[in-house]
């Protein structure tokens, strides 16, 4: 599992979006990138999560920002939960779990006294060198874009 901290070089990446249109870190070389991992469509603390984010996506825009998410779930799923839900922005189907690991967002998780490997809800900040910014791991599904904001100072 990746150990990334603030400074580090983003890793790169490279998957396909619920269009089957392949997404690429280099893609945002020049942007700002809120890059969220989350565990699955349509279950209520993902939901929350991409919803808060997509409620206040043209604002994201308009501070030289874009948002990409990624889970483990299918491109057929992320089409199914953007059709759902209006998002506004790219979910990646990272199925093999590839950017999971790579982030450091994948990895054992604790419920109910067992233990078992999951995805870790995480956001990377990356900004227009492909540095990490800012890396959350307590992430508030129902207020992410607010703890994005306060955090930044933006």
């Amino acid at each position: 599992m990746a150990n990334l901290k603030v400074g580090d070089k983003a890793p790169d990446f490279e998957g396909k979006n619920q269009n089957g249109e392949k997404i690429a870190l280099k893609d945002f070389a020049g942007k700002k990138l809120i890059l969220y991992f989350y565990p699955k469509d349509n279950t209520p603390g993902c939901t929350a999560e991409s919803c808060n984010l997509n409620d206040n996506y043209d604002a994201w825009l308009e501070k030289g920002f874009d948002v990409v998410g990624v889970s483990p779930d299918s491109e057929k799923s992320h089409q199914k939960f953007i059709d759902k839900f209006g998002f506004k922005f790219n979910l990646i189907a990272d199925t093999e779990k590839e950017i999971l690991e790579a982030y450091g967002a994948w990895g054992l998780k604790k419920m109910y006294g067992k233990e078992y490997m999951g995805v870790l809800r995480k956001t990377f900040v990356i900004d227009e060198e492909g540095v990490i910014a800012e890396i959350f791991e307590k992430v508030n599904t129902k207020d992410h874009t607010n703890q994005i904001i306060e955090t930044l100072n933006l």
